[in-house]
């Protein structure tokens, strides 16, 4: 709701901002929709203007309020035919603070300030979240043991161990939802293997379809592989005994290599109860014991962050670096979301639409300020672009429009435009009915 609340006040107030910038009246300023009641408004008192003085826009002509329904959010621009469908007004003379008696180039910055705003929004926030966290990332070079991989990824040839190197010719540096993104949705991946060979895997088409449904039942496509590396020893249990101490890294049980905690515990549990050969590394030296493995599949260790293990990499920005850092990396999501658009009308692309439900789960279940504001900026390039496209109703409906107008130089019937508009409308709220439903389909049967 907090994120919503932010992206839509800011969407809006892109519009308003260039409608007052041109001298347009702005008659409602809505966060959140209102029909019927309102939770909160207020509308300033209007100044009479003094005798002999024109009529103009001001602040003051705007009720600003909050409304009830959290679908979004509007700014009713005078003289424009919007989804109020204010016909009457549309029907009297035209005044000069009204939408319609401006230039075309003017209207057109109007209808833009939304996705503009929002895309600055990202921007900023990202800019924010480098100023304050900077980056800090584990280097799929520096993961010696590589990358634990799932079924699906095994399917096409991943193995676990395997380095992922390039996507196509985009190198990959660690792992994100980039690089995820960026393999699921390549044509060819190349990876180190056995820390030697380089391999070429080739990735089939809508393979990300395949990918999403493994994510949704709560399996990652890849994850770095943990080392099973000692960071403490637990009193009266078998690691104790057999003498284990803080930074041994153990690479054997019962005679089966562990180089994966995933490994390490599938033969703990495959050798409950029993005393057990081991072999691990202390400072790079083999050595070998006799482990006792009690009936819940535990040896008494507490294990060592990957973090401690391998060397990270981490970037700190200063306020000036980290704002081309931020363009960066709007631009970056903004060109990865685009180039993933057309999977929406393919089959698996429809199934995969969600609504609320969807946008709600993308948030952690813990509460993280990097976080949110990570999802907040990403939702926000989401935002801008599905706002750009040329869908009557939406902003960029009304972009084309006033397109059309600049270089034709004659305006669409307001008619016309008073059914593109209905029509837009009755497309938006199935899409919205139908993404929704899905969300609900799939928490009820899936």
């Amino acid at each position: 709701m907090l994120a919503l609340a932010i992206l839509v006040l800011i969407h809006e107030f892109g519009h308003y901002f260039f409608s007052r910038l041109f001298g347009v009246r702005v008659e409602k300023f809505y966060l959140f929709f209102n029909p019927w009641f309102s939770l909160f408004k207020y509308k300033p008192k209007k100044k009479e203007p003094k005798p002999g003085e024109q009529d103009k826009a001001s602040w003051r002509d705007t009720e600003y309020g909050i409304g009830w329904l959290p679908l979004g959010g509007y700014c009713k621009i005078a003289g424009m035919i919007d989804e109020s469908m204010d016909k009457e007004q549309m029907a009297q003379p035209e005044q000069p603070w009204e939408f319609r008696s401006k230039p075309a180039w003017q209207r057109l910055f109007i209808m833009i300030g939304g996705v503009l705003f929002n895309f600055i929004l990202a921007i900023i926030i990202y800019a924010g979240i480098i100023f304050t966290w900077g980056e800090q990332f584990l280097p799929f070079r520096n993961a010696e043991e590589g990358m634990m991989y799932s079924p699906a990824a095994h399917k096409i040839g991943f193995q676990d161990g395997d380095i992922p190197l390039f996507a196509d010719d985009k190198e990959l540096d660690y792992l994100s939802g980039e690089s995820i993104l960026a393999i699921v949705g390549a044509k060819n991946v190349s990876v180190l293997r056995n820390k030697q060979d380089t391999v070429i895997i080739s990735i089939p088409n809508n393979f990300i379809f395949t990918a999403n449904k493994e994510a949704e039942d709560g399996q990652s496509f890849m994850a770095y592989r943990l080392p099973v590396v000692v960071a403490n020893t637990q009193n009266g249990m078998g690691a104790i005994k057999a003498g284990l101490q803080k930074g041994d890294h153990i690479i054997s049980v019962n005679g089966n290599a562990t180089p994966s905690y995933d490994l390490f515990k599938a033969q703990l549990d495959s050798c409950k109860e029993k005393i057990v050969p081991m072999t691990f590394l202390r400072n790079y030296v083999t050595h070998s014991c006799d482990i006792e493995i009690d009936g819940a599949g535990k040896i008494g260790i507490q294990l060592t962050p990957i973090t401690e293990i391998y060397e990270t990499t981490t970037i700190d920005y200063s306020l000036w670096n980290s704002i081309p850092r931020g363009i960066e990396m709007g631009v970056d999501k903004l060109s990865s979301y685009v180039s993933q658009l057309g999977l929406i009308f393919t089959k698996e692309g429809a199934q995969s639409l969600g609504g609320f439900g969807a946008l709600g789960s993308i948030f952690p279940e813990k509460w993280s300020w990097e976080n949110f504001w990570y999802i907040t900026a990403f939702l926000s390039v989401i935002l801008a672009f599905m706002n750009i496209l040329p869908i009557p109703a939406l902003d960029g409906g009304h972009v084309l429009f006033l397109l059309y107008e600049i270089i034709l130089r004659r305006k669409p019937s307001e008619k016309f435009l008073e059914y593109a508009q209905m029509a837009g409308m009755i497309f938006l709220l199935a899409l919205m009915l139908y993404a929704n439903g899905n969300d609900i389909y799939r928490f009820l049967f899936k």
